[in-house]
């Protein structure tokens, strides 16, 4: 089977799917507080279009599928999508992103039409706090949703949280000793400046360092560095003694994956997005309209990921994708 190999000879294994960019949390560092998504239907891929993406990158070696947002469960017959690409024969794992507030009524559908594991966005366990980063959220309902995917067998569920300092990084431990309780796995994410939303928060960063630090404070002589298989994500992991749990922490900007990178990601709209980090992207939606062949698409494919830069610049040039939203890539 031919690989998808970018030009520092990294495997590309994992297409990030975003199916909307609307989304029914508006959290402060995702998107501006004025930022109205203006998207139409027929902007936004079919399902058929979407599924046949995903064709094309598995016969190029793709193995992983996440479906994301904005909110995916706001698309309407999710499930048909998650059914589509369980017949991909070359597809093994379709997890997806949400924020959990729609999961409870269909975590069990979810589970049965092949979505495996759910990775759930909470930045707070304080309601009140939860509502202002939300812009409006219901910490109730996202709570209900985790515990509907426990119930409905997914696994791993893994909590992501934004730390950001002096908004919510004093519930770290809280957010621990949460998972623990439930026996799923939490991971911490260092801001990014992508977008102004995004760039806006930079003040609030707070590294995977002090994060650690008060890891090892909080459960001494418990972390034990894991090593994840080729198609996981960037998270830096360590299992968690004596429980069933693990900690993970994604440091894009104080210690880069960049090195690691496995992925690509497509909008809502069809565009490939070859890094977080760089503006370069082409039309996969485009090509499918123009009734191009599947091997030009896929050659199409091909000369894209031999234009995926070595790096991200957030580090150095923090201005470098200031005109889009968090919302609108897909996480």
């Amino acid at each position: 089977m031919q690989k998808l190999i970018d030009p520092f000879n990294r495997n590309i294994t994992y297409l990030r799917v975003s199916v909307t960019d609307h989304c029914n949390y508006h959290c402060h560092y995702c998107r501006d507080e004025d930022h109205v998504i203006n998207t139409t239907r027929n902007e936004i891929m079919s399902y058929e279009e979407i599924a046949t993406v995903c064709r094309l990158f598995s016969e190029l070696g793709v193995t992983k599928v996440r479906l994301t947002g904005g909110e995916p469960l706001l698309r309407k017959d999710i499930l048909n999508l998650a059914t589509k690409l369980g017949q991909i024969p070359m597809i093994d794992d379709i997890p997806i992103s949400t924020n959990a507030h729609l999961l409870a009524p269909i975590a069990n559908q979810l589970k049965a039409v092949g979505i495996n594991r759910v990775n759930i966005s909470i930045d707070s366990l304080d309601k009140k706090r939860f509502k202002q980063i939300t812009r409006g959220g219901d910490l109730d309902k996202v709570i209900q949703g985790i515990d509907a995917a426990i119930a409905a067998g997914m696994t791993p569920i893994k909590l992501n949280m934004v730390v950001m300092r002096g908004i919510n990084d004093d519930e770290i431990e809280a957010m621990v000793d949460f998972v623990i309780a439930r026996n799923i796995d939490i991971r911490f994410i260092e801001t990014m400046p992508i977008g102004t939303a995004g760039i806006d928060a930079v003040g609030h960063h707070y590294s995977e360092s002090d994060i650690l630090k008060r890891m090892h404070t909080h459960l001494p002589n418990r972390l034990l560095a894991t090593h994840s298989k080729q198609t996981a994500g960037p998270a830096k992991n360590y299992s968690i003694k004596n429980s069933r749990s693990s900690v993970g922490i994604i440091s894009a900007v104080s210690n880069n994956f960049c090195s690691n990178c496995n992925r690509v990601r497509l909008t809502a709209k069809g565009r490939l997005i070859l890094c977080l980090g760089q503006e370069n992207s082409i039309s996969l939606r485009d090509a499918i309209r123009a009734n191009m062949s599947d091997n030009e698409i896929k050659s199409m494919i091909i000369s894209a990921i031999n234009n995926k830069p070595e790096r991200h610049e957030f580090n150095t040039n923090i201005n470098n994708i200031n005109n889009v939203q968090m919302v609108e890539i897909g996480g």
